[in-house]
């Protein structure tokens, strides 16, 4: 038996929202590589995706608690909250470091849906995940910044109107510690593409709406710069644990999806004269899978309280990603290996959710990352790098 469900109302709104947004729509983006815009659209107007903008800015101003319950719907309808959890997160870094004008710029207009702010371009070609090593410069002249530099998986840049740019604007060699001399940068991406930016798409696996960024004497006005120069490092961590903690609801919706398909499949669908599910080669994975997600949602939901709290949530956040992420995966692959041949076919939507649930093992951090944190923070190891 399942713990009674956090925010009944807004999920019950959200389940009633996506039902209009059934598999069809979704294979056929999917085979098409287009952008949800008619989902995003309803999730804007429903006001699903200001859920964690303050009220005077338009928003609900409610905790990441109710975001999670939102996203984890989301998925476990079988719809895909990756086209567009940014625009509820990415704001964040503004939220928290800008200033009054800054927010008044852009708080008001994503609440409402006029602004898309979901581009978080932080990801190099050589830097990977080792931030302090990215090599996108800015240097200041006079009333503006000019940027120079290249950025990779940077997802929905093409579908955002406003993108949060970490660069440095102190070389790494200059400054104290590697982390120092980063700065963030708000970027107008709508005047930017054709002067100095150029975007260009990346074709994967999954339709996710990923691109790499080129930057070419890119002008950014001063006043665009979030906080303090050469403190950006510090900025964009305040919001990573945000963002882990909601794709880690997202594997939580994920594996409930899964498990929900394979509990149905094995309970009507019948060989050799009786369910599958009858069979315990069949029912103890799906079993097991549940165990493993309902373990995986009390560590969400126990970081997420502390994240609420304004408590330090740094390596129960990994954690809680870490768990999600192999829950929703091993359930994919018990969800498919339950449907047999089926599971292949694009009409069950286990294929395409199968492929979707794969990217958290690797974004917006790598399992092994995580890992190699809790090995320091949590356990006292030596670094390894």
């Amino acid at each position: 038996m399942q713990a009674a469900e956090t925010f009944p109302e807004i999920r019950d709104s959200v389940r009633r929202l996506c039902a209009g947004f059934p598999g069809e729509y979704w294979r056929k983006l999917d085979a098409d590589r287009a952008y949800p815009t008619e989902f995003v659209a309803a999730l804007t107007e429903a006001g699903f995706l200001s859920v964690l903008i303050p009220e005077e800015y338009g928003g609900s101003g409610l905790g990441l608690a109710a975001a999670a319950a939102i996203l984890e719907e989301i998925q476990r309808s079988g719809c895909n909250g990756g086209a567009c959890h940014a625009q509820m997160y990415t704001m964040g870094t503004v939220l928290r470091h800008g200033n009054a004008a800054q927010k008044q710029m852009l708080l008001p207009g994503i609440a409402e849906g006029t602004i898309r702010l979901q581009a978080f371009g932080v990801t190099e070609p050589t830097s990977g995940t080792d931030t302090t090593r990215i090599r996108t410069f800015a240097r200041k002249e006079g009333d503006k910044y000019v940027v120079n530099g290249q950025k990779v998986f940077i997802s929905r840049a093409e579908h955002s109107d406003w993108m949060v740019l970490l660069v440095r604007t102190t070389p790494r060699d200059q400054v104290k510690k590697p982390s120092d001399g980063m700065s963030v940068l708000l970027v107008d991406l709508r005047q930017a593409q054709g002067k100095g930016l150029t975007i260009k798409p990346i074709r994967t696996m999954l339709n996710h709406a990923t691109t790499e960024i080129f930057l070419d004497e890119l002008e950014v006005p001063v006043e665009n710069l979030v906080g303090e120069e050469g403190k950006g490092f510090h900025y964009i961590l305040d919001g990573m644990n945000a963002e882990r903690l909601l794709i880690a609801s997202e594997c939580i919706g994920d594996s409930r999806f899964f498990i929900d398909r394979a509990s149905e499949y094995a309970k009507t669908r019948e060989v050799f004269g009786r369910p599958i599910g009858a069979n315990q080669g069949v029912q103890f994975p799906i079993a097991r899978a549940h165990v493993e997600t309902q373990a995986a949602a009390l560590m969400v939901s126990h970081a997420i309280s502390l994240f609420d709290a304004g408590q330090p949530c740094g390596t129960e956040a990994n954690m809680a990603k870490l768990v999600a992420s192999e829950a929703s995966w091993h359930a994919a692959d018990c969800c498919l290996q339950t449907h047999g041949g089926f599971g292949f076919a694009e009409e069950y939507d286990i294929e395409r959710k199968f492929r979707e649930t794969r990217l958290y093992q690797v974004a917006p951090i790598s399992t092994n990352l995580i890992l190699s944190h809790v090995a320091t923070h949590a356990l006292g190891m030596p670094k390894s790098f």
